[in-house]
This record gives structure tokens, C-alpha cells and sequence, in this order.
């Protein structure tokens, strides 16, 4: 497993996680990078590492404090036991010690699934979230009121979804267009975390690279 860094926040505390510097000697701004139900995965850290090789600085906080999940059913059980405002708490003191690491820097939160959702959850609730990519994730209503995300949104979904539904996804652009976010919906013919190519079960390349393409090229434009 790869080695894990720290994030200093604004009052001294530390975030664990993954912490990857912007390559290549160009800056363009940082992204908070939110993991699947299956927690802080190296999967999930050749994510920072891609997106650090395109010039972005990038952090994974570690949601589950150390715990990865073996299978579905221990998956489930963690995601379960997670407290959704405490990961929010989290990824906004993310977000706030990017900014604070280069004044200036825009920072954007993207994430998968599970991530998804709290990649919407905290684009709601912190209003220093420059955008928002959730890869097929939905918050609850009751976790999250998306018609109050005040930042652009890029959103990848699968057609064969049972958890983000095509009916799901439609009424998340529906709700988002009516609060006049700034949102573009993708919706992919492949099934959830087709994204992931540590599961050839689901992992879908033509359309995980046209996602990743999409979502580069998202970020560059609105973190500058």
C-alpha cells in the first residue's frame, strides 16, 4: 500500500489522506478527491496522481481513518457507519487548507459513487468550492438540498445504475437547472463505476476516458 501524508489545516489539525503535488511546474489550480464506499483505495490514489500529472494539486482524505473494505458486505458496513456531516466537515477543511497551501488557488471536489453524492453534499453546503465532479453519486434529500450548490457541475452517470437511476439522474439535472446551477449532465451506456479499472466486472475504458477527458478539461477551465 502506498504510503499515506497528512493534510495541515487552517488550525493546526491534520487530515489523513493523500497528498500528490501538481507536476510539470504548471499550477492550475487543486482538487479534493473523494473515494468510493470502498475506501482510500491505490485506486483511488492513481487518481491523484493522474490529475497531479495534469497540473493540479490533489488530496484524498482517508474517510475511514485507516479501513479498507474487503468485500461488498464490509463496504456497505463502512459507508453505513460514516457520519455524512463529519465527511463533509472533512472535505470542506480539505478544501480550506488547499486554499490557504497557495492564496489564490481555486479548489475544485470530485469523487465516486459514494463520493459522488458527498462531492454534491459539500458543493451544497461550502461555498468555497470552486466546482463539483460526482461520478454516478446522488446525495439524499435530507442530506443535502443541491438547488443551493452555487458552483458549476460536471456530472458522470451510468445508464445501468440500480442506485443512480436514469430517473434518479434526471431529476438531479431537473432540480439543478431549476436553481439555475451551472450544471452538464453526461450520462454514459455502461454500468455504475465504470470508472474503476480495478473492477474489469464494470470498468468500461472508451467511456471512463472520454469521462476523465471531460472532466480535465472541466477543471481547467473553471479553477483557472
Amino acid at each position: 500500500m502506498a504510503e499515506q501524508a497528512k493534510l495541515t489545516t487552517a488550525n493546526g489539525a491534520e487530515l489523513p489522506g493523500y497528498l500528490k503535488a501538481a507536476e510539470g511546474g504548471t499550477h492550475r489550480g487543486a482538487v479534493v478527491i473523494i473515494h468510493e464506499w470502498w475506501g482510500l483505495t491505490n485506486q483511488m490514489r492513481s487518481v491523484a496522481d493522474r490529475l497531479a500529472r495534469e497540473g493540479f494539486t490533489t488530496f484524498a482524505p482517508d474517510l475511514y481513518r485507516g479501513k479498507l473494505a474487503k468485500d461488498a458486505a464490509e463496504a456497505e458496513k463502512l459507508m453505513s457507519a460514516l457520519n455524512p456531516k463529519q465527511a463533509v466537515e472533512d472535505i470542506s477543511r480539505a478544501v480550506e487548507a488547499l486554499r490557504k497551501r497557495a492564496p489564490g488557488t481555486k479548489v475544485a471536489v470530485l469523487g465516486f459513487c459514494m463520493g459522488g453524492a458527498l462531492t454534491l453534499a459539500a458543493a451544497a453546503k461550502d461555498e468555497h468550492v470552486a466546482a463539483a465532479v460526482p461520478f454516478y453519486g446522488i446525495p439524499q434529500p435530507e442530506a443535502a438540498d443541491v438547488a443551493n450548490i452555487r458552483c458549476p457541475v460536471l456530472g458522470h452517470f451510468a445508464n445501468i445504475d440500480d442506485w443512480c437511476s436514469p430517473d434518479r439522474v434526471d431529476a438531479l439535472e431537473k432540480k439543478l437547472k431549476g436553481a439555475n446551477v451551472a450544471a452538464e449532465i453526461h450520462r454514459y451506456d455502461a454500468g455504475h463505476a465504470f470508472f474503476n479499472e480495478n473492477r474489469p466486472e464494470v470498468y468500461s475504458p472508451p467511456n471512463a476516458e472520454l469521462a476523465w477527458k471531460r472532466s480535465v478539461e472541466f477543471l481547467r477551465t473553471k479553477l483557472g
